[in-house]
C-alpha cells in the first residue's frame, strides 16, 4: 500500500473543519477490503444473486493464480502465505447501516476516515501516490452526524452502529502514530 503524502492528511483536516466548524482527527484508511458477515452480502462484500456468470469466471481466474502466488509467498517467505486474506470484518443484519461507509471506503481511490466530536466522514482524495495539485479536491463521499452518528469505540478501530451492525478495522502503526 502507497503511504500517502502528508499534504492529502492537511487537505482532508481543512476540508472537514472548514464544513463543520470543529476539530477532526484523519486517518488514511488503505485499501479497504474486510471480510463481510451481512446477510445477502458474499465474503467480499458483493450482493449475492448478481453477475454470477463474471463472478464465476473471476473465482476460476482468482483461485487459479491467487493460488500460485500464495505457494510461490509461502516458499520464498519459509512460511505459511495466502493473499486471499482480508483486513477487517463487516457484520451485521441485511441493509446493516455500516454497508454505507464500507461501501463508500470500498469504492475510493484515496479513502480517509475522518471524526470529529459530531461528525464521521469518508473522504476520497484520489489516488495518494500523486501529488495533490495533481488531483481533483478531496471530496466526502459518506456522512452521518448527530444524533445518527455510530459509535467509535476507544482505539478507533471499531464502530458500530444503532442497528447492531459493526465495522471493525486495521490501521497501520504509521497511521496511527500520525493523530
Amino acid at each position: 500500500m502507497a503511504q500517502p503524502k502528508p499534504e492529502y492528511q492537511q487537505l482532508v483536516r481543512a476540508l472537514a473543519e472548514s464544513q463543520w466548524g470543529e476539530p477532526s482527527v484523519v486517518v488514511h484508511m488503505g485499501d479497504v477490503g474486510p471480510a463481510f458477515d451481512v446477510p445477502g452480502r458474499r465474503k467480499d462484500g458483493t450482493v449475492t444473486g448478481t453477475k454470477l456468470v463474471r463472478r464465476f469466471f473471476w473465482n476460476l481466474f482468482r483461485g487459479t493464480i491467487g493460488g500460485l502466488v500464495s505457494l510461490v509467498l509461502s516458499v520464498a517467505g519459509g512460511g505459511a502465505a495466502s493473499v486471499f486474506t482480508r483486513s477487517g470484518k463487516v457484520t451485521g443484519p441485511a441493509n446493516a447501516q455500516a454497508l454505507g461507509l464500507v461501501d463508500a471506503a470500498k469504492a475510493a481511490r484515496g479513502a480517509w476516515l475522518v471524526a470529529s466530536p459530531s461528525h464521521l466522514a469518508v473522504v476520497d482524495t484520489g489516488p495518494v501516490f500523486y501529488d495533490p495539485q495533481d488531483n481533483p479536491p478531496p471530496r466526502i463521499v459518506w456522512h452521518a452526524e448527530k444524533p445518527h452518528l455510530p459509535r467509535i469505540a476507544p482505539g478507533g478501530r471499531r464502530i458500530s452502529w444503532p442497528d447492531g451492525s459493526v465495522f471493525e478495522f486495521t490501521f497501520s502503526a504509521k497511521e496511527l502514530r500520525s493523530e
